[in-house]
């Protein structure tokens, strides 16, 4: 009998890990055929949170049956079946809202108290004790060439210290391929996990346009979000173009709840062509800056959703001068209400997963939110077999 009992237990246990299936979907405009990039991907029984890459693709492990809802902010939602799910790749295709409203928004209020009212009460809705499953992924190049990468999965613990928000990092699983120079990684510590995600929570990112002496110096229009009427959009840009290194906005919010839905920002650098005959060494002169930003809105949970930054710059040397470019990603693919418990020395110290050494259970960058695409998988490929 106890025979009988251990068997049934040990085809039972085949047939849940059986059931742990791997799926690929392909997010598509169904008027262009295009893939559609940044489109939430949610699987209903876990409440995992996935987002297409530039080819639409997104990779998951399910196990057992779930309905997958799938979302764009400029197109209309689409919630499969799991019947209709297929093991290889599945093409869902989304309709474009299409309003075409690009009205100039009247109010009476200006658009900087706009502005000021919809990052206040953003910033006061993201900063409860929450914690975020994230994962995380950057890639580095010197002189236009690829020469390092890492990408981990990370739980981010947010708390609330003087009414802003705080985290705590926990690294689950990491890798890293490439070397960078000395120079070079010291020059990138101050590339920090823990103050990238306090900006996004705290909204830091405003606050040259919303400070009382600069504000001015920005030109506002408010407009109908022509691809859902839901939204609005607001476009911040400088009024004197030929200064060094001014940003540009573009937020998109819910007008009603008064809150961000995405937010990009962009560097000008500006029109002038002074130049300067001594550089000194360390310093750096920034070509490039993007950033994009989207949260999502989940009945009364508001948190982040996705991040892209990218930058450029030039780093002056003793005996030259080296061009440097980091392309870093953030995605959430959990959101949890309850605080997890853990020691003290599990606490991630350092800035940057360049400082920790390799931890590879399982193949979590294919299945954690944001597959790599074609390209990405050639140069981390390339760079893993060199190192």
């Amino acid at each position: 009998m106890k025979r009988l009992v251990l068997l049934f237990i040990m085809f039972f246990n085949v047939g849940i890990f059986a059931q742990n299936k791997e799926y690929s979907i392909i997010v598509k405009d169904i008027e262009t055929q295009l893939p559609i990039e940044d489109a939430m991907v949610v699987i209903l029984k876990t409440k995992q949170v996935l987002s297409s890459n530039e080819e639409g693709k997104v990779t998951f492990m399910l196990n057992g049956a779930s309905s997958v809802q799938v979302s764009e902010i400029n197109s209309e939602s689409v919630t499969l079946r799991w019947a209709t799910l297929k093991e290889n790749q599945f093409v869902v295709y989304l309709k474009n809202k299409n309003n075409k409203l690009d009205g100039i928004v009247v109010s009476k209020e200006s658009p900087q108290k706009t502005l000021q009212k919809i990052v206040s009460n953003s910033a006061q809705k993201l900063t409860m004790p929450y914690r975020l499953k994230v994962y995380v992924r950057e890639f580095f190049m010197l002189d236009n060439k690829y020469s390092y990468y890492n990408d981990g999965l990370v739980n981010f613990q947010f708390s609330v210290n003087h009414k802003k928000a705080k985290t705590t990092l926990l690294v689950e699983q990491n890798r890293s391929y490439g070397l960078l120079e000395t120079d070079i990684s010291k020059d990138l510590r101050g590339y920090n996990l823990n103050n990238i995600m306090e900006n996004y929570s705290n909204l830091n990112y405003f606050g040259p346009v919303l400070n009382s002496k600069k504000r001015k110096e920005y030109d506002y229009i408010i407009k109908v979000y022509p691809e859902n009427k839901d939204y609005y959009v607001m476009n911040i840009t400088p009024l004197d173009k030929s200064k060094k290194g001014t940003d540009s906005f573009e937020v998109i919010y819910d007008p009603k709840k008064k809150i961000i839905i995405e937010f990009t920002c962009v560097l000008i650098p500006g029109t002038t062509n002074k130049i300067e005959e001594k550089p000194t060494i360390g310093s750096k002169n920034v070509t490039r800056s993007f950033i994009e930003v989207r949260y999502r809105i989940d009945g009364s949970d508001y948190y982040l959703l996705s991040s892209e930054e990218e930058i450029a710059y030039d780093l002056v040397m003793k005996d030259k001068v080296k061009n440097i470019q980091v392309r870093n990603s953030f995605v959430t693919t959990n959101y949890n209400k309850q605080n997890f418990t853990y020691n003290e020395s599990d606490v991630f110290k350092e800035q940057t997963l360049f400082n920790k050494k390799n931890k590879i259970l399982t193949n979590y960058w294919d299945v954690s939110g944001f597959t790599a695409t074609s390209k990405e998988k050639e140069i981390i490929k390339s760079l893993e077999s060199k190192f």
